[in-house]
């Protein structure tokens, strides 16, 4: 990557920072990258956007509600007094940048600086280039080609125990809801060596578990070997000896034997995996563009069972899209209650400027889709418990990650399945031992979406 960008910006020595972060894992993944970056640079990290001289929004435009969200936020930003530094530098990274570049500042003129979803790297001199003119300009690269990967940059990772590690960007599916093609560019793939390399590192820096990210995994190394290597990777990702590994986001359209293989024979790969549907009709599905039946994913889903009796599975659901029926979204609906998914994420329908679907004109009412979205959720949520019931009585292991928000003596983790575990914390401890470590928690509750037990033996 540039680094020489870093070189140049010796202005942002002393600078304070604060970075808010909107959207998927790639984003927390990017905020990292630009967080590493400014520490390189001299500045510091603060907690509140009062002490920050720069504020930095990383976006996701998958959805409307992010845009009025980052226009609320960004426009909130002039009330406040001046930044410690005397001026204070916003800037928008991210898909809302990459989709809209100068234009931006339509909605929110405060706005210093535009980044899109390859630019991490030219961040500090826009910050510098920011803070040294005087004229009302916004300073904006949104430059997609010959850019390298974002994991040459230097990290400043949310959790040392956790680590995001992205084995590709870019998307070739063009689902006709999904703007992520067009701000995110065409399917690129690391060299199979590199990922490796990158996860020994980790490794050895005291990371237990990653998360492989891409928008489209299962199609990793196309472009690079002309076929998909996931698998491959998976289990080369398995030697190193990392302890827990993860992935997202998967197309049921290329989750082929090969990878559910690799699933079940690496042991370090959790029984989780989250499988993306949007919806249960094939009529739908194809309206959606999305390469695959209900018989097909399905099918899909069998193999997974198969091969790893004890999976948990989670999804995306669209409730609305322009033309659902009723009989549509009742297949949706049977095809939750058939796979029985441990969680689930779930939407209404929004309507992206930009992608295909936008332009379908669509006449069921709000209300019917909102009774629609209900019926779902609750039904979402009567599968969870169930799910969650199987863990009752007996033990997990939680790979702790810090304490509750609302009881500090309360410990928060994540089993293999990726459910979350509470355990009060034990009498004269510090938390500060526990986080990290992998804890076995017998399991005394078991809610809809958490697991509460007690302590058992000792962490490591």
């Amino acid at each position: 990557m540039e680094r020489n960008f870093v070189a140049r910006a010796s202005k942002l020595v002393g600078k304070t920072y604060l970075i808010k972060t909107f959207g998927c894992q790639m984003n927390l993944h990017d905020s990292e990258r630009v967080a590493g970056l400014l520490d390189d640079c001299g500045a510091n990290e603060v907690a509140t956007f009062e002490e920050a001289d720069i504020v930095i929004f990383m976006t996701c435009s998958v959805r409307e509600k992010a845009d009025t969200h980052l226009y609320g936020a960004v426009s909130n930003l002039v009330t406040l007094p001046p930044s410690p530094c005397g001026k204070r530098v916003i800037a928008v990274g991210g898909c809302i940048a990459q989709r809209d570049g100068a234009k931006l500042r339509e909605h929110v003129p405060n706005v210093d600086v535009v980044f899109g979803t390859s630019a991490l790297a030219s961040v500090p001199e826009l910050l510098c280039e920011a803070f040294e003119s005087n004229d009302d300009e916004v300073f904006v690269d949104t430059i997609e080609k010959n850019r390298g990967f974002s994991t040459d940059l230097p990290s400043k990772r949310d959790q040392s125990f956790h680590a995001w590690v992205p084995i590709m960007t870019g998307c070739n599916n063009f689902c006709t809801f999904c703007i992520v093609p067009y701000v995110r560019g065409r399917e690129r793939s690391r060299v199979l060596e590199r990922v490796v390399d990158e996860v020994r590192r980790l490794k050895d820096d005291g990371v237990r578990e990653v998360t492989l990210l891409g928008q489209n995994v299962n199609s990793y190394g196309r472009d690079l070997y002309k076929k998909p290597c996931f698998a491959e990777l998976l289990r080369k990702v398995g030697e190193v000896g990392i302890e827990r590994i993860r992935f997202t986001s998967s197309n049921p359209k290329d989750l082929s034997d090969e990878t559910i293989a690799a699933m079940a024979e690496t042991p370090a790969v959790m029984p989780q995996l989250h499988l993306a549907v949007q919806s249960g009709s094939t009529r739908i599905l194809k309206a959606m563009h999305r390469s695959y039946t209900r018989e097909k994913y399905l099918e899909v889903i069998d193999h997974l069972k198969s091969a790893m009796p004890d999976i948990a599975l989670s999804t995306d659901i669209i409730v609305g899209f322009p033309g659902e029926t009723e009989e549509d979204f009742e297949e949706t609906l049977s095809l939750v209650r058939e796979v029985e998914y441990s969680s689930a994420f779930t939407f209404i329908y929004s309507k992206r400027p930009g992608t295909p679907a936008a332009n379908i004109e669509d006449t069921t009412p709000h209300e019917v889709i909102q009774q629609r979205f209900n019926r779902l959720t609750d039904l979402i949520e009567e599968l969870a418990y169930k799910a969650n019931q199987k863990e009752l009585h007996t033990l997990v292991t939680s790979l702790v990650e810090g304490t509750s928000k609302k009881d500090s003596h309360v410990l928060v983790g994540h089993s293999p399945k990726n459910q979350t575990v509470l355990f009060s914390l034990p009498k004269d401890a510090s938390a500060q031992d526990y986080i990290g470590k992998m804890c076995e928690v017998y399991v005394e509750e078991a809610k809809t979406w958490y697991l509460r037990g007690k302590l058992t033996g000792q962490p490591r």
